[in-house]
């Protein structure tokens, strides 16, 4: 039998002294086995030092420090970068917000038994938002629709930052040349695994709204989103 490979769940965070407390315990919780990195941007409101707190008395949770705000693309290969140069055998994705529930946890863990890319998909049979206006569902979906159809892929949550990469998924990507560092960056390293061939799975997840803080999605965001689909498709990737 095939060992379970080591896991990481990557935390990235700016400003969320009131969540991350609470998302640590929460992802240790629901997946015992898992380690996790807190990549903070030099939140001003402390979160930083809050988790320092918390890895100083838990050998499964660790802090990386950057110098500052750049994106959460950039956090993310931050993250990436820590748990290659380790023996991180799976590397997730989530959101500090508890927009990521950590109850599907083990089913994501579990479907990278057989998959590449494991992602928590909103838009498959079981999957769905809570607490989204009629406005944000439709913005949601319509930006999935047109990064598929110009992307050419059947996956159906391609904005989605609930992910669980093999480590050689990661590996094989060139994580160097990554162009996106907004919301954008979803949709490229998704894109990148599926033209490498790698085997891509969505999983239904329940998405919900922030518990307390402020969305750091803005129109800027979404804009640089759409133009970037483009850069992706002539890649080439």
């Amino acid at each position: 039998m095939t060992p379970p490979r080591k896991a990481l769940v990557c935390l990235p965070t700016y400003d969320e002294a009131e969540n991350v407390g609470p998302m640590i315990a929460a992802v240790l919780a629901a997946a015992p086995a898992v380690d996790v990195l807190v990549i903070d941007d030099a939140s001003p409101d402390g979160t930083g030092r809050i988790a320092d707190a918390i890895a100083a008395g838990e050998p499964r949770v660790h802090v990386l420090h950057r110098a500052g705000k750049e994106g959460l693309g950039r956090a993310y290969l931050a993250g990436f970068a820590w748990a290659l140069a380790r023996e991180y055998g799976l590397v997730l994705e989530m959101d500090c917000d508890f927009s990521h529930d950590p109850r599907h946890l083990p089913a994501i863990l579990a479907a990278a038994a057989e998959a590449d890319l494991v992602l928590g998909s909103r838009y498959v049979p079981g999957g769905g938002t809570i607490n989204w206006g009629l406005g944000r569902k439709l913005i949601s979906r319509a930006g999935s629709l047109y990064a598929r159809t110009l992307l050419g892929l059947g996956i159906r949550d391609l904005t989605g930052g609930f992910k669980c990469f093999r480590r050689e998924v990661l590996e094989r990507c060139d994580l160097g040349s990554v162009e996106c560092s907004g919301y954008a960056f979803q949709i490229e390293l998704t894109y990148r695994a599926v033209r490498r061939g790698f085997r891509v799975v969505e999983l239904p997840i329940l998405f919900a709204d922030r518990r307390v803080g402020r969305s750091k999605m803005s129109r800027r965001i979404v804009l640089e989103a759409i133009r970037k689909v483009w850069s992706i498709r002539r890649s080439g990737w």
